[in-house]
């Protein structure tokens, strides 16, 4: 793939800031609106029409997250009181589910990444680093850089550039509490939960457009592709009949249908059964899988694999698009305890209103109830804070 491949022209953003809350433009006033409603709903998960399955996150084993919490303590001690005030929120406040991917400032919050002094950020981004896999952390930091990389093509660094991502605390950062933390900004929004030694990094949505810089700052720099790929071999590995339960339509979804502002979505299994895959199919399945669940820190990440594993009977993959490996297309990994979703998407920075390769949108998610540990938390006032 080169710059010719793309589309030549650019949209214009009408003015609209990255930095500064709009407040007159009707369509991002009413997206606002929208966002801050959800995120006041009462929380209940990703379901099927069937509603919520209890008992899925029994999950005995915990993992040592004294780093992660370590590296939270650290970032604190470094702050003023005032900048503590801005980017400490507690565990259940809303703006832990306003977070939203357009490079518009609908809801943003926390303390701007841009605003620090380079031993705060960096402290921050410990945070992250500790959280994540060097794999995980390196598609976060792809995904940040590729964002001042369309700057650079739309000379917009000012608006467009890789610090331009708010980060949050949410909760006391020890052993003994519940706490998360969250980065939020165009094409990355990543929301972590500590609870009792298990690690939960969903809801994460990792996009860029475009998804390589062959030239500026950070020429060399690829995203998404992993996902891409494996997901295509996947797919191309099954047989006419799986392909024909597989394929939903051939024409695109406008969007993923579980980002920003939908995490009490419904949606049911659609797609092929893991049950009729092959061996060969099954582990091109765990490797995709493995692909997204890989993001978080190994330790936590082998517990999180297994959980998906031993659910394979009850998961599905669903696809859109035309049977070409170069083409365009959408797929999801569903089950009880995984939702994965990616899509090719069309242009929003560049001028095209079809569906293209240089334009990627993922998200992960917990489904029935664990999207920002929230199961784990239920059970962890069960066990300690029982009538109160």
């Amino acid at each position: 793939m080169t710059y010719e491949d793309w589309p030549s022209g650019l949209r214009k953003r009408n003015g609209l800031s990255s930095r500064v809350r709009t407040v007159t433009q009707p369509g991002v006033v009413q997206d606002r609106e929208q966002l801050e409603a959800a995120s006041l709903e009462p929380f209940r998960g990703v379901t099927t029409s069937a509603g919520r399955v209890a008992g899925l996150f029994d999950q005995p084993r915990r993992v040592d997250l004294s780093a992660v919490d370590n590296a939270a303590r650290a970032y604190l001690s470094s702050l003023t009181s005032e900048q503590q005030q801005v980017t400490r929120f507690p565990l259940d406040d809303p703006s832990r589910r306003q977070w939203a991917n357009p490079a518009v400032n609908l809801l943003r919050h926390g303390l701007l990444l841009e605003e620090l002094d380079a031993t705060v950020r960096d402290r921050a981004l410990d945070v992250v680093r500790e959280s994540l896999s060097e794999s995980g952390f390196q598609a976060v930091l792809n995904c940040m850089r590729l964002n001042r990389t369309i700057g650079e093509i739309r000379n917009e660094v000012d608006e467009l550039n890789e610090l331009l991502y708010w980060f949050s605390l949410y909760g006391e950062p020890a052993p003994e509490s519940p706490w998360g933390w969250q980065l939020d900004g165009h094409h990355v929004n990543v929301n972590c939960t500590v609870v009792d030694g298990r690690l939960v990094t969903t809801p994460t949505f990792l996009g860029a457009e475009p998804v390589a810089a062959f030239d500026g700052k950070f020429a060399g720099t690829w995203a998404l592709q992993a996902e891409q790929d494996t997901g295509s071999a996947l797919y191309a590995s099954l047989t006419q009949a799986q392909r024909a339960a597989a394929t939903l339509h051939t024409e695109m979804p406008h969007d993923l249908f579980t980002g920003a502002g939908r995490d009490n979505y419904e949606l049911n299994y659609e797609g092929a059964a893991f049950s009729t895959f092959t061996a060969q199919q099954l582990a091109l399945a765990t490797d995709l899988i493995g692909v997204y669940v890989g993001r978080e820190r190994k330790d936590s990440a082998e517990v999180r694999m297994a959980e998906v594993v031993d659910r394979f009977d009850e998961t599905w993959f669903a696809w859109v698009g035309k049977p070409n490996p170069d083409g365009v297309f959408y797929y999801r990994v569903h089950s009880p305890v995984i939702l994965i979703e990616f899509e090719h998407s069309h242009g929003i920075m560049f001028d095209n209103d079809y569906h293209a390769r240089n334009h990627i949108h993922t998200i992960v998610r917990t489904p029935n109830g664990n999207d920002y540990g929230q199961d784990y938390l239920r059970r962890h006032h069960e066990r300690f804070h029982a009538g109160k």
